[in-house]
Order: C-alpha cells, then sequence, then structure tokens
C-alpha cells in the first residue's frame, strides 16, 4: 500500500529526525499541528499545518486540534469501497495513509502528584481517537504508536519502497490497540480510585512487558513479566537471567521484609514459602537465625536481605547454594566476593515499593480480585488463658503471626528470639502442620524448642494440635480464635499452664 500522505502528533519528539528523511526520500507529504509542526519546520521539511488543512482552527486550549471529518475519513475510508470513494471525493477529502502518534504521558504525570484538575488535562482525547482510527483501518492504513517502533517502519518502507505490507500494519495495529487499552485502564483505574469504587463492575488490569522468561513454572510452558509501573525497583547486577520461579519467590520475600522495620531482616525462601525468616538488628545474627530454621530446604532457594549486605555477610552467603540474593544493596566488597559465583542472581530492590491495594487470582476464564493482605491485627489482641505473655512474649508471638501471613495455608509458624525456628505449611490438616513445624524445629534447633511460641493462621479446630506442641515444650500460642470449639482449645492451654492469645484475625494464604 503505498504511502502518499502522513500525519505525525507526537509529545515525544526525540525519534523524529531518524524518520523525517526516509518520508522525504518516498515523497510522503506530512500534515502536523502544534509543537511537532513547529519541530518539523525547524528541521526544514515541508509540512502542512492541520489547521490550513481543515480551514478549521485549533480551539479550547488545543483540546480540538484533529478532531475533524477531514483527518477522520482520509483514514478511515475503505479504499476499494466506492460508496466510501465518493463520499469523500464529493468532500473533498484526500486519503491518510499513516499516522504517526503517541499519547500525552498520563502515566508519568500520575506519578508526580498532581492535583485531580491538573491530571485530567492528561487525559488525551485526539490522540488515542486518531490511534483507533489508523488501527481500525490497517487494511489501508500504517498506524505508528510507539517511537519504538519508527526503525521498524523506516526498514519496512525501505523494503516495500515507500509502501508497507498488510502483515505489518496488522501487527502495528495490534500494538495499537494495546496500547489505548493500557492506556484508558490507567484512566479508570485512578478515576476509581478517586471515587473509592473498589470493585467496579467492569475491570480491566494493565500491564507493561519488563521482559520475555526462558519459561515458565516448567521448560514446556511460556512465560513473560509484565509490570503496572514503569520503574519495578529492581535491578538485576549479576548472575543469570530470572526465571519464573525467581520472580515468584523474589515478590515473596519483598513481601515478608516490607512488613519488618527498615534495615532490620533477613528471609530465606524457596518455592514462595518461607522456610527460615528471622528480624535481628545484626544482619550476621538474622542470616544465621532465618538459616538455621531449615538449612537443607533452604538450598536453592533465595535469601533476601533488609539492609546492604557487608563483606561479612557475603563470605556467610557464599558457604551455601543460594539461586538468588535480593538485597537492598550492596557494598563493594561484599559484591565483589558474591560475584566470584557466576551463576548467582544478584538483586538490588533499593526503590521497590508496594503500591497495588488489590490482589488478584485468575481461574480459567475468570479472576477473583480481593483487597491485599496488608492488615496484621484488625483487632485488639485478647489473651484468653489464664497465664499471662511478658512484654518478650508479645514480641515473639507477633513476630510469629507475622511470618504466618506468608506461609501456604494451614500455617504454623514456631519462633524464639524473633527468629523462626520451625514452620509448617501447605497441609490439609492443621494438626499435619503441627507436626511438620515440630519436627523441623526438633531436627535442627531441638534447643530452642522449649519455651518458644506458636502462631497459627487459623483457629485450631481441635486441641490436638496445640497439646503436640505443648508436649514439643511450646509456652505461648497466638492464633484468630473463632472455632466452636475454642473453650475446649483454651481448657488444654490453661491445663498445661500455657499462653494463648486470640487475635480475631485470619491469615489464609493458598
Amino acid at each position: 500500500m503505498k504511502i502518499k500522505t502522513a500525519i505525525i502528533s507526537v509529545s515525544d519528539k526525540s525519534n523524529l529526525k531518524k524518520l523525517l528523511p526516509i518520508l522525504k526520500k518516498f515523497k510522503i507529504k506530512i500534515l502536523s499541528s502544534g509543537g511537532t509542526y513547529q519541530y518539523i519546520k525547524k528541521l526544514n521539511y515541508d509540512c502542512t499545518e492541520i489547521s490550513n488543512y481543515t480551514n478549521f482552527p485549533e480551539m479550547l486550549d488545543g483540546r480540538v486540534k484533529t478532531l475533524h471529518p477531514k483527518i477522520y475519513g482520509g483514514i478511515l475510508n475503505v479504499r476499494k469501497n466506492n460508496k466510501h470513494k465518493k463520499d469523500i471525493k464529493k468532500e473533498n477529502i484526500k486519503n491518510i495513509d499513516l499516522v504517526i502518534v503517541d499519547i500525552y504521558p498520563f502515566e508519568k504525570k500520575l506519578n508526580s502528584r498532581l492535583s485531580f484538575q491538573k491530571l485530567i488535562e492528561y487525559i488525551d482525547i485526539g490522540g488515542p481517537a486518531l490511534i483507533r482510527a489508523a488501527a481500525k483501518n490497517f487494511n489501508d492504513v500504517t498506524i505508528i504508536s510507539s517511537l519504538n517502533n519508527y526503525d521498524k517502519l523506516i526498514s519496512e518502507l525501505k523494503k516495500q519502497k515507500g509502501s508497507t505490507s498488510y502483515n505489518f500494519r496488522k501487527l502495528m495495529s495490534a500494538e495499537a490497540f494495546s496500547l489505548t487499552a493500557y492506556y484508558d485502564s490507567l484512566i479508570s483505574g485512578w478515576l476509581n480510585k478517586e471515587s473509592k469504587i473498589k470493585f467496579p463492575k467492569t475491570k480491566t488490569i494493565h500491564g507493561k512487558i519488563i521482559k520475555n522468561l526462558r519459561y515458565g513454572e516448567n521448560p514446556h510452558q511460556s512465560a513473560s513479566i509484565y509490570s503496572t509501573m514503569d520503574d519495578v525497583g529492581l535491578q538485576q547486577l549479576h548472575g543469570k537471567e530470572l526465571s519464573f520461579n525467581n520472580h515468584n519467590d523474589i515478590y515473596s520475600s519483598l513481601n515478608i521484609l516490607s512488613s519488618f522495620k527498615k534495615k532490620i531482616g533477613v528471609a530465606i525462601i524457596k518455592h514462595a514459602n518461607p522456610c527460615g525468616v528471622s528480624a535481628k538488628k545484626n544482619q550476621l545474627v538474622s542470616f544465621d537465625g532465618a538459616l538455621a530454621c531449615d538449612p537443607i530446604s533452604a538450598f536453592g532457594g533465595i535469601v533476601a536481605v533488609n539492609s546492604i549486605i557487608s563483606n561479612n555477610l557475603a563470605n556467610r552467603i557464599n558457604k551455601k547454594f543460594f539461586e538468588v540474593v535480593v538485597a537492598k544493596g550492596f557494598s563493594k566488597s561484599a559484591l565483589k566476593i558474591l560475584k566470584r559465583k557466576k551463576n548467582i542472581r544478584l538483586i538490588k530492590f533499593s526503590n521497590f515499593s508496594f503500591i497495588n491495594s488489590q490482589h488478584y487470582l485468575f481461574l480459567g476464564n475468570t479472576f477473583l480480585a480481593q483487597d491485599s493482605d496488608s492488615v496484621l491485627f484488625a483487632k485488639k489482641i485478647k489473651i484468653v488463658t489464664q497465664k499471662k505473655p511478658s512484654i518478650k512474649q508479645i514480641k515473639n508471638l507477633k513476630f510469629a503471626f507475622n511470618v504466618c501471613k506468608f506461609v501456604k495455608s494451614n500455617a504454623i509458624v514456631l519462633a524464639n528470639e524473633i527468629s523462626t525456628i520451625g514452620i509448617g505449611s501447605g497441609q490439609p490438616s492443621r494438626l499435619d502442620s503441627c507436626k511438620i513445624a515440630v519436627g523441623k524445629a526438633l531436627e535442627f534447633v531441638p534447643d530452642k524448642i522449649k519455651g518458644s511460641v506458636v502462631a497459627s493462621d487459623a483457629f485450631f479446630p481441635f486441641p490436638d494440635g496445640i497439646k503436640h506442641l505443648i508436649d514439643s515444650g511450646v509456652k505461648a500460642i497466638i492464633q484468630p480464635g473463632g472455632s466452636v470449639n475454642d473453650q475446649d482449645v483454651i481448657n488444654a492451654a490453661n491445663e498445661a499452664g500455657i499462653i494463648m492469645a486470640f487475635t480475631g484475625t485470619r491469615h489464609f494464604k493458598h
């Protein structure tokens, strides 16, 4: 399809210099407006201002520039349709064969904390309308909606001698509609948030591709990673490419670290489950505490450190096999030490932030949406036993219950001295999770189980689970409560002379 006339209207003019010579070479006439028109003329290229072409001035502070029948008739007419030919001939409308347009940078302005009224002015109307019109009529019109496609257009024009192929136009159309859908989803999400509409009647989840991954959870599955933000806040400094499972584990670890105070905490993750967590102030002590909980499961996992890794910790980490090390930063010497291992992935997360307030779960052709589990205690903790906890025990109970949020249900977390010593996860039976957690503690840190505390993500339906914990040496238990058998469980705790706290808040993680 020979291109004779193009319309160019872009906010980002940085790559126009490379594009204009090829348009001139193939004698493609240019229509433009506003700043783009002035920019093209400044570079000494021929260009017709849209207002002169339409005989209608720009108005409403630039809100109306390209919205005119001579523009849209020129784009939308089907070239082989005889009725369309008569219509545009009657109105003296010329074909527009190439549309090069981008969209006002609403997303960047959204992150710049402008006022509500000022942000409205960055909602583009003309740009998306031009893009959609050209993309709809891709059989006859080429749409370029991203400066990332300028090189592709140049290559196509050279290859096709001033024309474009059907397949190229179709590909550009698909990209264009993806862009306008993304743009509209940003605006609808913003307005829903401003209007406090948590679950709108229709929901669009936007995302930009970061990169294609080698494969998904398994080698026969394809995979990519997308982001809802321009800057994901993660920087890979060394090692092999991250896999699907690596990303899943990294985000699981960062969820845990985000619940601690700044510069405190170490989490070791395997298959999106914590196998050891510690919130000691000293990073070496914290790492040792997290590793001691389950050193066997830690093999091949990831370690996440909520501070800048020192060379001492780097030496300690290098003694074990970890797939990924995630940290707020690395000292120069630590980075040098860790880079001795060729394949280990080193990730810096200093700018990472969890800002999404909703969590999604896709189930075939449907998906679930819910608030993110960002609350630890929705109600005040209630001590339901005769024996009351010390301040130290309360601190350990809160720590254990916090870790429970991030363990697959049914979750049981044993802790002592602000470090996990046994974790039971993902079992259909809470009693089985109790047995696993106790078994881990007895295997790896048997000296710490006596006097330890336990957290459960949901209520104990029967006393059997807490009896197993009590027999192992546990002295305090924190759980949501809410079972019809709560009193039987409390009675068992009182008979054993241990402490039990009810939170009234459940933390299932399926």
